[in-house]
């Protein structure tokens, strides 16, 4: 009789290889391996019986055998590391441990022996560890001397410093807009006229110079990390006029236009538009902002980081918030409320708004009004902003009720007017 094995692995071997003896929930021995043979990249099949067949020269190989398959056939220690053949991933390392239960797990590391550092995990899913592989070993030795670099860097260790969520958004979103543009450009390649065409093919104009803002912001963030040493391309070019012409919304807030909207909304909604048109709060800062003890407001701005404070008892339509706020039983400690006693989320507040907004607009078209239905829809919440700088008695006052360092900002942006006084 011939000591030779047979064509196909034995059940056992089957066993071994998968890690798999018996089913469960509700799913066969045979099913159960099949899968995990389909997730392992080992060609199989089933045959009339419904039994699972893998051929021993899959595994054992004819020829030149797939080294994963090979080191995964070859009889291992409960725990060990076994490295790939020589040039297939290079640096791309195995461990393979055996559970007291007979399941095999493996576990993936890209070898860092020779920098004399630990070595990186890259994770139990072989497809995933592949790509963190060429991350690793062929997609950064290629970025190095390029923007991509220092977009990575940027990315990892300076964006997730900054405090607002809405500010990491804004900046996540615009890098992955102009990523595919400059990514693969070295540093020197980078210069003005490049940056000048970069604006003047993207179609969003504003949105473009957002985006030069921010790849100025990583640049001068390279400089200091040792990335380049060159300084940013458009440096002193501020008053040349190089980014596109931006025009700000203009919107006047009219009192019967923001009473309208006012009316149809819920107590939640009113009491975040007076809120916002009293004191001139971004919306985030005043779902988020503390109930006070006494009259007295503080603020630390979300976006700028400015403090501020307001004697509510000085407004005209605070007090009464702040009354109705401290008789509700509520578990958090923020100024506005639902009457659920919940805080108040942004998503929610701006649906209430749309729903709000719309009521008064069909109401208008009701009465024949249609630059009233046009002014209430060109309305959003974040006018109340816009509403707080033209309530103020000048523009001095509106400035620094937005907590602007600029007055210009304040009249360009938010309508705030210069109240001028005839001479004679």
């Amino acid at each position: 009789m011939s000591d030779k094995p047979s064509m196909f692995l034995t059940a056992e071997e089957l066993a071994e290889l998968t890690g798999i003896k018996i089913g469960r929930n509700k799913k066969t021995r045979e099913q159960l391996q099949a899968a995990e043979l389909t997730r392992l990249r080992i060609p199989h099949f089933l045959n009339i019986s419904k039994r699972v067949v893998v051929a021993r020269a899959v595994i054992e190989g004819a020829g030149t055998p797939s080294p994963r398959l090979r080191l995964l056939a070859e009889p291992q220690q409960p725990s060990a590391v076994v490295e790939p053949a020589l040039g297939t991933y290079p640096r791309f390392r195995t461990k393979i441990h055996k559970a007291k239960s007979g399941k095999v797990r493996h576990y993936y590391f890209y070898d860092m022996r020779s920098e004399r550092r630990p070595d990186i995990a890259l994770g139990r899913d072989f497809d995933d560890a592949l790509k963190k592989w060429r991350d690793l070993h062929i997609r950064k030795p290629r970025i190095v001397g390029t923007l991509e670099e220092a977009f990575d860097a940027w990315e990892e260790k300076a964006l997730p410093e900054y405090t607002s969520a809405e500010t990491k958004r804004g900046y996540a979103k615009s890098l992955r807009t102009m990523r595919p543009a400059v990514q693969a450009s070295t540093w020197s390649d980078v210069d003005l006229p490049m940056l000048k065409r970069y604006l003047r093919d993207r179609s969003a104009k504003t949105q473009a110079n957002r985006e030069m803002a921010l790849l100025s912001i990583i640049w001068n963030w390279a400089r200091l990390e040792g990335y380049t040493a060159l300084p940013w391309p458009a440096a002193g070019m501020e008053r040349s006029k190089w980014k596109n012409a931006e025009k700000p919304r203009k919107v006047k807030v009219l009192d019967e236009v923001w009473e309208a909207i006012r009316y149809e909304g819920n107590q939640t909604l009113r009491d975040c538009m007076d809120l916002g048109a009293a004191t001139g709060m971004r919306l985030t800062d005043c779902v988020s902002v503390l109930l006070p003890k006494g009259d007295i407001l503080h603020l630390e701005a979300s976006k700028t980081g400015k403090e501020a404070e307001w004697d509510l008892s000085l407004s005209a339509t605070l007090p009464d918030l702040l009354r109705r706020r401290r008789q509700m039983d509520v578990l958090h400690s923020m100024l506005l409320s639902t009457p659920r006693g919940e805080p108040v989320e942004l998503r929610k507040l701006g649906y209430q708004w749309e729903k709000a907004r719309a009521r008064a607009a069909v109401k208008a078209g009701i009465a024949n009004d249609h630059e009233m239905v046009r002014q209430i829809r060109a309305l959003y919440l974040r006018d109340s902003r816009k509403r707080a700088a033209q309530k103020s008695a000048n523009l001095e006052d509106a400035a620094l009720l937005l907590q602007h360092d600029d007055k210009r900002l304040t009249e360009r942006h938010y309508g705030g007017i210069r109240k001028l006084r005839p001479v004679a």
